[in-house]
């Protein structure tokens, strides 16, 4: 498949590290140019911005919350006058808290909401009129399996998640005019280095794949690629897993 998106430019949220690195280099290796966005951490950022640069792609580093509408707008912006035109979105950035319900408050609720809910919001509303224009715009949301299977100690992460689903089928119907396709690709127990003194999430330890081993972040990124690509255009509103069989349901 390398090449099939030569020509395409796209903002992947939250791809300084783990997944979303991993979605960036794929994007790259497919031929697109990628702004490669962060909330706080500069270096993890240009440091995949050069390790795509050293494979001959093009890209080019963001740091900004996608909470802020502003900051939002200011990275749809740089990235159009950069490389002249917006064709792929893709939402990871998120944040994965763990704190019992009834320990938690409504500062801890809005601070996963306003990154993963509204961040969504806020770069779409960007993004669409860019969208709009390529011919062929594609958003692709990042999931998590915990929204449908649920899980403890994290009612506002399930909660988020689960809008994202029906942010994705919403989004589907009312883009498909403009020929934008939206769809989600929801991850579920891949193996990714975690900060010091982080436990594993708790839900990790209740799933298990059917192989028995972990994903990597590349079989994620795989999922979103083919996504964006041509072969993808009749695949709109559709949430696919990529989990190893962690999630069988209906």
């Amino acid at each position: 498949m390398t090449g099939e998106l030569t020509g395409r430019v796209a903002i992947v949220t939250g791809s300084g590290r783990n997944i979303g690195r991993a979605i960036a280099l794929s994007l790259a290796e497919g031929g697109a140019s990628v702004l490669v966005n962060a909330r706080g951490n500069r270096d993890e950022v240009e440091a995949v911005v050069r390790e795509i640069e050293g494979r001959g792609g093009k890209a080019l580093a963001h740091v900004g919350d996608i909470a802020d509408a502003n900051a939002v707008q200011v990275m749809v912006d740089l990235a159009a006058k950069q490389f002249g035109r917006i064709d792929i979105l893709v939402n990871n950035a998120a944040l994965r808290r763990e704190k019992p319900f009834a320990e938690m408050t409504y500062a801890d609720w809005r601070e996963v909401m306003n990154v993963i809910l509204d961040g969504t919001f806020h770069c779409v509303k960007a993004c669409l009129p860019h969208l709009k224009k390529s011919g062929a715009g594609t958003i692709v949301n990042i999931g998590g399996l915990s929204a449908h299977t649920g899980a403890s100690d994290r009612a506002h992460v399930v909660t988020a998640k689960a809008g994202i689903i029906g942010f994705t089928r919403a989004l589907a119907h009312d883009l498909a005019p403009d020929g934008i396709t939206v769809n989600c690709v929801v991850p579920g127990i891949i193996g990714t280095p975690r900060p010091r003194n982080t436990p594993e999430p708790a839900h990790h330890l209740i799933h298990r794949t059917i192989t028995g081993e972990r994903g990597k972040p590349e079989d994620v990124a795989a999922a979103v690629r083919f996504l964006c690509s041509p072969a993808a255009r009749y695949i709109n509103g559709q949430a696919i897993h990529a989990n190893g069989g962690a999630y069988l349901g209906g």
